[in-house]
């Protein structure tokens, strides 16, 4: 294949490492600049420019963009996308992983765990979120940060006031977390490529800073991680629609807490941590995944047949609990429930006899003015129970 790396830093260890990984393994690989297109937005005829030239068409592209340039190097990832280019990392899991609050939404709908996270605007409003977070002592931290730059641990309320209220004078958004005090110093760094974990590593603060990012001068240690780490770590990469993800983790007391989701992930202490060839890993996954390309099945089932996927939630009361599929209504509507996920586990192709629980959630395809109903009826009665307990 012909694979483009793009990345600024063509002497930093991460790229270099790819580089020599495409090598191996048969490619041509260039690496790319990635503030140097342009791109020629065209109708049915999308563009990119290098260096103010036409640029020669990839199979393959591996995304090393920095969080300075997410908005440039996303829509530089967006144009290659619309070309037809394997991108290992699309623009929108690069996108969503790098928007802090947005990740930690994505997050809440599913049963994994992080540390409880408050956002605020108002003056007012941050007491009153400290509280609700138990308390003093507090992480605070930068939407935009990365690098554990950004991250602040306060140790009062009042010292936690003052520090956000500075940042809200400068035009920051911050959250708020619960400080997860049985991990301080520590934290674990689970490498997910191809949606299995291929290297783990802890990362130890020195002295006596909280961040063990090693940027920040952590130390690293190898780490055979349970199966509740890793199947956490796959499962945060999922979400966030990433093929290759640094995920960190904290050691809470009840089990894994998420901290971030990284589109991006170094590989230098990692791999010097654990002495394996997560650069290979990497490439390895792009030759696996570059042969199942990204479809949006929303747009291309809608658009003339009138068909569509959605998710329907099965709530508490609904009529539906403890109905075998066949007689919950959904072929008589043209619906197909293709899956079913019930917590941590995913029932594909569901028999026909298989029951339904309270919370499952149904992955369907069929007739979309149908699905709509059944959503519009789930979404009254979620309106009711929330203006019962507003």
């Amino acid at each position: 294949m012909k694979i483009a790396i793009l990345s600024r830093g063509p002497r930093l260890y991460s790229t270099r490492r790819l580089k020599e990984a495409c090598k191996a393994r048969g490619h041509e690989v260039r690496i790319l600049d990635t503030m140097s297109f342009s791109i020629n937005v065209e109708q049915g005829n999308p563009e990119l420019l290098y260096k103010d030239k036409p640029l020669s068409s990839y199979d393959a592209v591996i995304p090393r963009i920095g969080a300075s340039i997410t908005f440039f190097g996303t829509a530089v990832l967006r144009q290659f996308e619309q070309i037809g280019t394997f991108c290992l990392n699309s623009s929108i899991g690069i996108n969503t992983s790098r928007d802090k609050l947005r990740s930690m939404q994505l997050l809440a709908r599913h049963n994994i765990g992080f540390p409880q996270t408050i956002f605020v605007k108002q003056p007012q409003s941050i007491l009153p979120a400290i509280e609700e977070l138990g308390g003093a002592p507090v992480v605070i931290k930068l939407l935009e940060g990365t690098q554990g730059v950004g991250v602040i641990l306060a140790d009062s309320n009042k010292i936690a006031e003052a520090i956000i209220e500075t940042l809200h004078s400068s035009k920051q958004n911050v959250l708020i977390q619960k400080f997860v005090s049985e991990s301080r110093g520590t934290d674990i760094r689970a490498i997910v490529a191809g949606g299995k974990v291929v290297a783990a590593m802890r990362r130890v603060a020195q002295g006596d800073d909280f961040r063990s990012n090693v940027h920040r001068g952590g130390r690293v240690e190898s780490v055979n991680i349970d199966e509740r780490f890793e199947r956490t770590a796959i499962r945060a990469a999922q979400i966030m629609g990433l093929n290759v993800a640094g995920v960190d983790m904290l050691e809470g007391k009840n089990g894994p807490l998420i901290m971030e989701v990284n589109s991006s992930p170094g590989l230098e202490g990692i791999e010097r941590a654990t002495s394996i060839d997560v650069a290979g890993a990497m490439v390895d996954c792009l030759e696996e995944q570059s042969l199942f390309p990204e479809i949006d099945l929303r747009q291309r089932l809608t658009m003339d047949r009138g068909y569509g996927v959605a998710e329907i939630q099965i709530l508490k009361n609904s009529d539906l609990i403890g109905k075998p599929v066949r007689d919950a209504g959904f072929r008589e509507k043209d619906v197909v429930v293709m899956s079913i996920k019930r917590g941590t586990v995913t029932i594909s192709n569901p028999r026909s006899e298989r029951e339904l629980m309270e919370e499952d959630t149904l992955l369907c395809f069929g007739k979309l003015e149908n699905m709509k109903s059944l959503i519009s009826q789930h979404r009254i009665r979620k309106r009711r129970k929330a203006k019962k307990t507003t």
